[in-house]
């Protein structure tokens, strides 16, 4: 996988449940609209809200309507055994990528107790082909997964440990997998990362503005051995009013403002509804030339 893999929001009713047309509906447009795939099930769609249930709905839902191949899901809970479970259920769906946060609720967590969660993860795998990208977050985790972790583990074990979502904006670090393990997936969480993709051997971007900048994104991916420096400064001006504490209420926003559908607004707790006078504000920047 490779590419500008959007991270897609979940639309939920009144009673807090994923709603399958509304989501179906949006990863359809997301795909035929310049991304790569899509990345189910991560932050943007709220998946560590959801209870187990819910989330392998959602992934059924995703895996019967689409191309295996454009599709990765997040698997990661603290509890070993519950993301044991929901990567198998993916690993049936045909998923060829689980995004695994690390165990984020005792800290401080080791080096050595990071490798260890992993390598059980991938024995009790055992011949399944799915393979496991690691999903660093250390904003929301708390943890800052090792460069050395990932590359022992990448060494261990290379078919099952492919790659990275970093969503740290830390792109050094980024750069620092790559040298360490030129071997794995990097993928960065913004697409201001696509301009020098090529230079620093990123696979792209896993990104939620995407659910609103994609045509443009997938037009930078495509260029990306000469990328258009007016069409890079471009995302980086909608990524940047997008970014920030408001960002899963604001894309649900866009995202009902794209469908005519308001339902699209509604966010689980403790994530607040985006005001409209705020949503209206959004929409006008976006807009600016």
């Amino acid at each position: 996988m490779q590419g500008v893999v959007a991270a897609v929001p979940t639309p939920v009713d009144r009673s807090f449940t994923p709603v399958k047309d509304l989501f179906l509906e949006h990863c359809d447009w997301v795909l035929r609209n310049g991304c790569d795939g899509i990345n189910v099930l991560g932050s943007t769609g709220e998946a560590n809200s959801f209870d187990a249930a819910s989330r392998r709905d959602v992934m059924t839902w995703a895996a019967n309507a689409f191309a295996k191949e454009k599709l990765m899901v997040g698997t990661g809970t603290p509890s070993l055994r519950e993301t044991i479970a929901l990567t198998e259920h993916a690993d049936d769906l045909g998923y060829p990528v689980a995004l695994v946060l690390p165990p984020y609720y005792y800290k401080p967590a080791t080096p050595s107790g990071l490798k260890s969660w992993y390598l059980a993860l991938h024995d009790a795998l055992g011949s399944r082909g799915i393979r496991i990208y690691f999903y660093n977050f250390p904003q929301m985790t708390g943890i800052t997964i090792p460069v050395d972790v990932i590359s022992d583990l990448a060494a261990i074990a290379p078919d099952r440990f492919a790659g990275i979502k970093d969503s740290s904006g830390d792109l050094d670090y980024c750069r620092s997998i790559v040298a360490a393990s030129p071997s794995l997936s990097v993928f960065p969480s913004s697409e201001t990362a696509l301009q020098t993709a090529v230079k620093d051997g990123f696979a792209g971007c896993i990104s939620a503005t995407l659910n609103h900048t994609a045509p443009l994104a997938g037009e930078i991916w495509s260029n990306r051995d000469a990328p258009v420096p007016a069409a890079c400064g471009e995302i980086a001006r909608l990524r940047s009013l997008m970014a920030g504490p408001t960002l899963i209420s604001g894309i649900k926003f866009l995202v009902g403002e794209r469908t005519g559908n308001t339902e699209w607004r509604r966010v689980l707790p403790p994530f607040l509804t985006l005001p409209e006078e705020a949503g209206a504000a959004l929409k006008q920047s976006l807009a600016q030339d």
